[in-house]
């Protein structure tokens, strides 16, 4: 297969990856965007949101929208302006040099790249962890969330439970008390990870309970969840919980994992950008959304960042006078 080149390549076709591919293909830059895989819950194609029913906080929908139908018109705006979108997830990319080399699929075991880039960005996002139990994929956005500022105006006046025992989980349920009735933290152990600070708000909120030593070992509902099973984690003694709502904040997992070793990032994963800029420590390398962002991960902010990948990115292929252009556009063929 014939290598293809392009000015500017997005990896990852979330609110980020296809905010900078709309302000890429408005430059005539001619972006070729790789979505990722449908079958991948990780690396899919739209993102996050694809697994969210309402979404009413992202500005200009005041009736709110579908997570898919948002992602959709992101979509559509992009390739009505000119980016090429491609269903496939990169398994390998080469940065010690511009052009970059990116290969796709199994061909990541192969010597010769499918794409090279002269300017590349990152917006391959980031996953939630979840619990592993199989009602998961099919109660998520419907009463199952792993985001409360997302979901929780959508269980006021409900009993909800929060998994999990660090920061995240203490943020997440003292949020949620402003709308739910009471918020269980449900957590493994007998002592939170959380900070000092975020356990004495939490134990100080009169709508917060506690239930220690127990993990989730089933989820109940079929439309809606309608409860969890909670297990004993030193008796062993089991029972059922009915609930509005179940947030599970153990923790998110950037997809940096092809990055290992090429890029700088944090200890938690996710890469590291000059402040006020989306530029990474590879020249030529931009990185937004979820992907960079352990702090807010929010479609609207993922969407602003795109949007600085897809400046920083022209301007720097505009003061590189001394790469060569590349090709013209070519599509790849399917694996």
């Amino acid at each position: 297969m014939t290598t293809v080149e392009r000015e500017v390549v997005v990896l990852g076709a979330g609110p980020a990856g296809l905010t900078a591919a709309i302000y890429c293909a408005r430059a005539d830059l001619r972006p070729l965007v790789f979505e990722g895989e449908p079958s991948s819950t990780s690396d899919q194609p739209g993102g996050q949101l694809m697994l969210t029913t309402d979404v009413e906080n992202y500005p200009g929908f005041p009736e709110g929208v579908m997570g898919p139908n948002l992602m959709m018109d992101f979509r559509a705006q992009a390739v009505r302006f000119g980016a090429e979108m491609q269903t496939e997830k990169v398994t390998k990319v080469d940065l010690s040099s511009n052009p970059f080399k990116i290969w796709i699929g199994e061909n990541g075991l192969t010597s010769d790249p499918d794409c090279l880039a002269r300017a590349l960005i990152v917006s391959t996002g980031a996953k939630s962890l979840m619990l592993g139990l199989p009602e998961e994929d099919q109660l998520i956005g419907r009463g199952l969330s792993t985001c409360a500022t997302c979901d929780g105006f959508f269980f006021r006046g409900q009993e909800i439970a929060v998994v999990g025992g660090g920061d995240s989980a203490m943020e997440e349920a003292t949020f949620l008390t402003k709308f739910a009735s009471k918020v269980t933290i449900i957590h493994r152990r007998d002592q939170l990870r959380a900070s000092k600070i975020m356990q004495e708000r939490a134990f100080a909120n009169e709508r917060i309970e506690f239930l220690w030593n127990h993990v989730v070992t089933a989820i109940h509902g079929t439309e809606s969840l309608e409860g969890v099973r909670v297990s004993h984690t030193k008796t062993g003694e089991e029972q059922d919980i009915p609930l509005g709502g179940l947030f599970i904040a153990i923790g998110h997992s950037p997809n940096t994992d092809i990055f290992a070793g090429q890029l700088k990032m944090k200890e938690n994963g996710y890469l590291i950008t000059e402040p006020d800029s989306s530029r990474t420590s590879v020249e030529g390398v931009f990185a937004c959304g979820d992907v960079q962002d352990d702090v807010y991960r929010q479609a609207v902010t993922a969407a602003g960042s795109g949007c600085m990948a897809a400046i920083d990115a022209e301007r720097w292929l505009e003061s590189r006078s001394d790469l060569p252009e590349a090709s013209a556009s070519a599509t790849l063929s399917s694996q």
